[in-house]
């Protein structure tokens, strides 16, 4: 079997070139689009929100067609529903009229997200997925489908897929569901786990793959740090040592770090430490918020945001390099402002920051800038937090980028350092997140299931680690 890395590294050259493809293919085809509208319609391409609509098939009528590759679907939110893109071209296949303020979070299992909308998280199949069978693996496509699954519950917030369990929390409730990664089907209701913190607060829970299960330490407004249960709810290990715990991303190596309003807090080998933002790198009154942290594969370096002002009035123009390994933390000034929608991780660990200044800034896990890229118009971000502003999301070598301003979205390939494709939206986009169609690690082959299973009849959803939360308030 080929080793993720060089499927990654493939996948992404193939769609990067299919991206290409397309772009050319839209320059040489604007004098034709009144005719081939009908035809691009069938296929989801270049279609409009009176044309793609939330009027899809029933889920067990959709047709299942296989794909020579993993195929990213991108979804995002604007003030009215939520859009499913293809990855590559950009195409809307899929458009759901949904009131009120949404987000969303992928499920972990590289096909489903979780579309926060009201008091629940509500499923999204994407439509793509992978399945290994022997030495190779299958792809498929299908059409995407918001579903009617829900788990309800008192205000929703974060959602963390870990060792092949995915973990919902309730803010209002602290109540937490925890349900297996391959449960998820647009086809069937969602069981699920219930417990719940001590008191209700803003927080994450993590379950393990032993049972055991991190949760957050917090009243209210207020948050002190985190502790593990063991399955049994025997706590096994605490630390209220993190004020304004925030977060969660889990590293390779099985580490799970939270940020703090002075640094962050690690767990790993059933103890916690903390890494202090200390010296030149705290404050007079020793707030150094990291409040939200992002990780690469095999390193032990998270990137994190750096907000110095406990106000929140300050814009940050600084990031933070973490390792876990050494407990050593680096400021990073970026030179201009950027905010919780704005980090990411490329394919060789590279800090990703996507500023004001309209530039996307890459930097090594020392702190050296690599490169920038001029993506957008300068801009500002909002006063609110739930109005839209830039957003980016990675795969492999490949970024997508929005631009809420102009109502585009771009493509980038990150190993060449430039934008391969750009679409003209009819929606102004807020949040957006990926499936990436990918068999995860841990999926059980079907090598040896019948030609109707074979063929992508059967489906596959095993569990994928999800790493990064990459939304705060």
């Amino acid at each position: 079997m080929k080793s993720s890395v060089t499927m990654m590294t493939q996948t992404t050259a193939a769609l990067a070139m299919m991206a290409a493809l397309a772009a050319c293919s839209a320059d040489e085809g604007d004098a034709a689009d009144a005719e081939g509208a009908e035809e691009a319609e069938g296929h989801g391409a270049e279609a409009t929100a009176g044309e793609v609509t939330g009027e899809t098939s029933e889920p067990s009528d959709r047709e299942t067609s296989e794909a020579g590759g993993p195929t990213p679907r991108l979804a995002l939110t604007y003030d009215g529903g939520v859009q499913v893109l293809e990855g590559a071209t950009l195409d809307t296949l899929s458009d759901h009229s949904v009131e009120g303020f949404l987000r969303l979070n992928p499920a972990g299992d590289g096909r489903h997200l979780f579309l926060t909308a009201g008091e629940s998280f509500r499923l999204l199949d994407a439509g793509t997925w992978g399945e290994p069978h022997g030495d190779h693996h299958h792809y498929y496509t299908t059409e995407p489908v918001l579903t009617d699954i829900t788990v309800d519950g008192d205000t929703p917030g974060h959602v963390v897929a870990h060792d092949g369990v995915g973990t919902l929390f309730f803010d209002g409730s602290g109540a937490i569901h925890t349900f297996d990664l391959e449960d998820l089907d647009a086809e069937a209701e969602l069981e699920t786990a219930e417990a719940a913190v001590d008191d209700a607060h803003h927080g994450v829970a993590v379950t393990l793959g032993d049972g055991s299960r991190l949760e957050t330490i917090g009243e209210g407004e207020e948050r002190s740090g985190a502790r593990v249960l063991d399955p049994s709810g025997e706590e096994i290990a605490a630390s209220e040592d993190c004020p304004g715990v925030h977060g969660e991303a889990a590293l390779s190596n099985g580490t799970l770090a939270l940020g703090c309003e002075d640094g962050a807090l690690l767990y790993a080998d059933g103890e916690f430490t903390t890494v202090k933002a200390e010296g030149s790198l705290e404050t007079a009154d020793g707030y150094a918020r990291t409040g939200n942290l992002f990780p690469a594969e095999d390193s032990t370096v998270l990137l994190g945001d750096r907000n110095l002002d406990p106000e929140g009035e300050e814009p940050m123009t600084e990031i933070a390099l973490l390792d876990a390994d050494s407990g050593e933390m680096t400021a990073v000034d970026v030179g201009a402002a950027y905010n919780f929608r704005s980090l990411a991780r490329g394919p060789e660990g590279e800090a990703l920051v996507l500023a004001e200044d309209g530039l996307l800034h890459a930097y090594d896990e020392s702190g050296e800038q690599l490169w920038e890229l001029e993506l957008l118009d300068p801009w500002e971000e909002p006063e609110e937090w739930q109005e839209p502003r830039p957003a980016i999301t990675v795969d492999g070598d490949l970024a997508w980028i929005t631009d809420p301003d102009q109502q585009q979205i771009h493509l980038v390939d990150l190993a060449e350092e430039e934008i391969i494709n750009s679409a003209e939206l009819d929606v102004v986009p807020n949040e957006i997140a990926l499936a990436d169609g990918r068999a995860p690690e841990g999926a059980e082959s079907t090598e040896g299931a019948d030609d109707a299973d074979d063929s992508g009849g059967h489906e596959n959803h095993d569990h994928e680690d999800h790493d990064h939360e990459e939304h705060d308030h």
